[in-house]
């Protein structure tokens, strides 16, 4: 991918369309047209139409207006889990990286218990263990998605700790907290902005795919995995139920990859970002 999204015009259009969603997910209390949970039985499974622009389910709720809510509690899940995995796999790979030693026999040993199983599998086991609800998914997804974002950090802190810059610090006596604070992470932002840019799609599509199988958000709550998850026992009589939300998630999955891209080549273009002189 060229450095410039100006220069990308799929890359642009893509990021325009991503930034679009945001924007309107957040507006969505304000903007909707309708009540997400208002149900109206004589319009249900309606085509789109000038009442409902997307049509309605089989309850007869606006679907564009349960898109929008959709959209509010999909991206709020991808981006929450990987704040959640940022933390602790960088907490975790950063000490098993820079310590080494039985500090990092003992992580790297809880790294790879974690990434035997299928990422996919422990979601559902944990979703099964800790509930359906939004706090249940949030930790299930969590739990999972950290393992790899670990795997990255300790990589990245094993070489940067070994630069000549990081042996002058510790023979003047800094602090190990220091190092890592203040020499070693800072330097480490470009990947790991990378990886976190990465980790918000497949985090959403887990939800969906969790709330696919019945596994994830149950009804009232509204994500885009929810609303496929109904429009898929319609599907040849009312496409559209599985059409728009299909749609949306392909937006935002193919988006995000455009600009995780676009920021790898940024990182490799321009060496270490945040680096400190």
């Amino acid at each position: 991918m060229k450095a410039s999204l100006r220069n990308d015009r799929i890359a642009l259009g893509l990021l325009v369309a991503l930034l679009g969603l945001v924007a309107l997910a957040f507006l969505a209390p304000w903007i909707a047209p309708h009540d997400p949970n208002a149900q109206n039985i004589s319009d249900r499974l309606s085509g789109p139409a000038a009442k409902y622009w997307l049509g309605t389910d089989s309850l007869g709720r606006d679907l564009f207006t349960r898109l929008l809510f959709g959209a509010r509690l999909s991206l709020s899940i991808g981006i929450a889990t990987a704040l959640f995995s940022l933390v602790i796999g960088t907490i975790t790979g950063a000490l098993a990286g820079y310590y080494r030693g039985w500090t990092d026999r003992i992580l790297t040993g809880f790294i790879d218990f974690f990434s035997i199983f299928p990422s996919l599998l422990l979601a559902i086991l944990f979703s099964l263990l800790f509930g359906r609800g939004v706090a249940g998914i949030f930790l299930s997804i969590g739990i999972v998605a950290w393992v790899q974002h670990a795997r990255l950090v300790r990589a990245q802190v094993m070489q940067a700790s070994e630069q000549p810059y990081i042996e002058a610090a510790r023979a003047l006596g800094v602090s190990n907290f220091r190092i890592l604070r203040q020499h070693v992470l800072p330097n480490l932002w470009g990947p790991i902005l990378v990886s976190v840019s990465a980790q918000i799609p497949s985090n959403i599509m887990a939800e969906s795919f969790l709330s696919f199988l019945g596994l994830g958000l149950q009804p009232p709550h509204a994500s885009w995995g929810t609303l496929a998850s109904e429009g898929s026992r319609a599907l040849r009589s009312h496409p559209h139920l599985l059409a728009f939300p299909s749609v949306a998630l392909f937006v935002v999955l193919l988006a995000s990859q455009y600009l995780g891209d676009w920021l790898r080549d940024r990182v490799s273009g321009q060496g270490r970002l945040g680096a400190v002189d």
